[in-house]
């Protein structure tokens, strides 16, 4: 068994899965936990193991039915805390690692002794795996928690975690449709230090059928909720509601618009 385990939520996305799952170097030492959440295009296990090339252990649950990405990730979860990995690593379908970027953050959070979350930097994709924009994260446990009224400062498949601190904290919270990450990392951050690593580590692919498009209003009604539970008095809490408002109210293809241009 390896400190590291990677969860991997999968529902309908087979081809972005073997991307995944082949983006890990075979000089990671990972272990991969991969939850099914009720998909009704079967995986073909001999292709997933067959291109699964890192020093460790592949595993695959499968939910009954579709439940939703924090019921997969929630079940990934409790598994992770039985088999006793010390830390637990994100990565979505379709979405690919950067060099030994398991290695890097393994380290970070091996010599940073009180940063429980470390994130890093991003390159954004299309399908084609074209980088349409970079998104630089900051770094400072301090801004870190400023920022994150205004949008989540960790891309939940950047992330690495200490899983100690799930007893604590507890599992990812359902109640937030389409916002369970931001909602994690709200929790984490009123108890713990966090930190980011500004190298990209991390390619997201901008898939116009993932959560963030398909869901779009009801994240950001979740994240409305979410700004509101923290909220105090301050320029980043005030800011970021009256964002994520705005975010509820324009269309997508006016926001997506803005980060391609602005990002440039």
């Amino acid at each position: 068994m390896n400190k590291v385990i990677v969860l991997i939520p999968h529902y309908n996305n087979i081809k972005g899965l073997i991307k995944s799952i082949s983006s890990i170097g075979k000089e990671e030492n990972v272990d991969v936990l991969i939850v099914d959440d009720g998909s009704f295009n079967k995986i073909n296990e001999d292709e997933i193991y067959y291109n699964f090339k890192a020093n460790g252990s592949l595993f695959i649950e499968y939910l009954g039915h579709n439940q939703g990405i924090e019921h997969a990730l929630n079940r990934g979860l409790e598994i992770i805390l039985k088999k006793g990995n010390e830390f637990t690593a994100r990565l979505d379908c379709g979405d690919t690692c950067v060099n030994d970027r398991f290695k890097i953050q393994e380290a970070f959070l091996e010599k940073h002794k009180e940063v429980v979350l470390v994130g890093s930097d991003v390159n954004f994709t299309d399908i084609n795996g074209k980088v349409v924009y970079n998104l630089k994260t900051p770094k400072d446990d301090v801004l870190i928690k400023k920022k994150m009224y205004i949008n989540a400062m960790h891309i939940h498949p950047t992330i690495i975690f200490r899983n100690k601190i799930l007893k604590k904290i507890g599992l990812y919270p359902i109640t937030y449709k389409a916002a369970e990450d931001y909602a994690f990392f709200f929790k984490i951050i009123q108890e713990y230090k966090v930190a980011n690593i500004n190298s990209n580590l991390v390619n997201c692919e901008l898939n116009p059928n993932g959560i963030s498009s398909i869901q779009r209003k009801a994240q950001a009604k979740s994240r409305i909720r979410i700004i509101l539970k923290y909220f105090y008095f301050g320029f980043y809490p005030i800011y970021g509601l009256l964002r994520s408002v705005l975010l509820y109210l324009i269309p997508l293809k006016w926001v997506t618009f803005l980060k391609r241009n602005l990002k440039k």
